[in-house]
């Protein structure tokens, strides 16, 4: 049995979207349960809109979601002499043709079969020309005109196709150039891809390609269509519903494994697991337990995911993936240590890194501003007391760790007789501008008493103002 290749061969149009990403994580997760090998493709052949901008944009989504490819990327566009070889041994062997059809020509066939209720397909005309013609030709394909093809799918079971259904496929186009059914059969089989997964939108190509790798001589290799991502309207996923790129979510904070968990679970299950590592991914992924349904996206459940990974990564690799989010709002940090304590305290809130930027911004900036109605309900005139005693205490103690903050807080209760309620909502505003954040002494701990006096005695002026 020859060794399991799979490939992702994306166009670069584009940034790479949800439903590529997905694709190409069902290739790489099968080729590492198989031990086999993950081929990237790029299929650029298209030259008005491919860029080299989208090439680069889908390069870094793939290793960002640590997709790694086990050979240097092909591109289509650099196998040209390829196609156009297996296009002449189509044609020297009776198995293409030249077509003449003009577009008006082509056009008019296709009205008249719609006017005939026939399916609008090409008739044939050119078929058996028995001497060229002047002028540019296409070179169709000759689809056999009986029989069937049936499409073995390892995800969606047997789909019978007939023949005469399918059309003579144009495989080489007036101007020269190969078309994508041609240069992907001749790129998977010269490639010896042996295992081909993708969207179900390519399935009525599947017949096609099929036909072709039989009249070229090689064995085809084994199709599994995967079902499409809708969104939450049941419509196929689009940027209405969001975002849609992967770059576009990494750029607003999510984690690259719990994108990759969450794309897994959108069309494949392992009992109730929600939860996978990318080792538990590569031991128990199997096509057999990808749906025959559509998967519907739900931003929802993948930030509960992000959430999830954030809490659970260490603060320490955190931090660095923190600090272009908070640059983005012009903090600079460069004492990593101190931001890795800081992270500890905005974990349990944050369910992307950018929200952990967001909540990260009253420990960095210079001058709060206290959100008005809490600072009408809490910085009140008997507070003022309350802040000063707590000043003194806080400036006096050795160490500013969260044991000796609390200390200094049990004092000042027991000597004004207060409970922890009727000082941590008060001091919590005077420290953060708001009546959300981390725990009172692990915030307090990661500002440093330096900057907790000096809020409070900012907080102690704004009231006596």
């Amino acid at each position: 049995m020859p060794p399991v290749r799979l490939r992702f061969a994306p166009s670069p149009t584009g940034y790479l979207h949800i439903g590529g990403a997905r694709t190409a994580l069902f290739n790489w997760l099968y080729a590492r349960h198989c031990q086999g090998s993950f081929i990237l493709r790029i299929e650029d052949t298209d030259i008005a809109r491919s860029s080299d901008e989208s090439i680069q944009a889908i390069l870094d989504s793939l290793s960002w979601l640590g997709l790694n490819w086990d050979e240097a990327p092909y591109y289509q566009s650099q196998r040209r002499k390829l196609h156009d070889e297996h296009i002449e041994k189509l044609i020297s062997g009776g198995q293409a043709y030249a077509c003449y059809c003009s577009p008006e020509e082509l056009g008019q066939m296709r009205a008249q079969a719609m006017k005939e209720g026939r399916k609008p397909k090409y008739d044939g005309r050119c078929r058996e020309l028995s001497a060229p013609k002047a002028g540019a030709a296409a070179i169709r394909f000759k689809t056999p005109p009986t029989g069937q093809t049936i499409v073995n799918d390892l995800i969606k079971g047997s789909v019978v196709f007939e023949n005469a259904e399918l059309d003579d496929l144009i495989i080489r186009r007036s101007d020269g150039t190969p078309t994508y059914n041609l240069a992907v059969v001749v790129d998977d089989a010269t490639l010896e891809i042996t295992h081909i997964i993708r969207g179900d939108d390519h399935l009525n190509n599947t017949p096609r390609q099929i036909l072709l790798y039989q009249a070229l001589g090689y064995t085809p290799p084994q199709f599994g269509h995967v079902p499409l991502i809708l969104g939450p309207d049941k419509a196929r996923l689009s940027k209405r519903h969001g975002a849609t790129s992967v770059t576009a979510y990494r750029d607003a904070g999510y984690l690259p494994q719990a994108m990759l968990n969450y794309l897994v679970r959108l069309g494949w299950s392992c009992g109730d697991e929600e939860i996978f590592s990318i080792e538990d991914l590569i031991e128990k992924f199997s096509l057999d337990k990808v749906n025959k349904a559509a998967a519907i996206f739900d931003e929802q459940k993948l930030k509960w995911l992000n959430a999830h990974y954030i809490n659970t990564e260490p603060a320490a690799k955190l931090a660095p993936l923190l600090l272009p989010f908070l640059e983005n709002m012009g903090y600079t940090v460069s004492d990593m240590e101190w931001l890795a304590e800081a992270v500890k305290t905005l974990q349990p809130r944050s369910r992307t890194l950018e929200e952990m930027a967001k909540g990260a911004e009253f420990y960095l900036k210079d001058k709060l501003e206290y959100e008005p109605k809490a600072a009408a309900k809490f910085l009140t005139a008997d507070k003022k007391e309350v802040f000063e005693l707590l000043k003194e205490k806080l400036a006096a103690l050795p160490s500013f760790d969260e044991q000796s903050i609390q200390a200094a807080f049990e004092d000042v209760m027991a000597e004004l007789e207060l409970k922890l309620k009727h000082i941590a909502q008060p001091l919590r505003v005077s420290l953060t501008g708001g009546t959300v954040s981390p725990g009172i002494f692990e915030l307090m701990a990661v500002l440093g008493k330096d900057k907790v006096i000096e809020r409070i005695s900012t907080a102690c002026q704004y009231i006596g103002a």
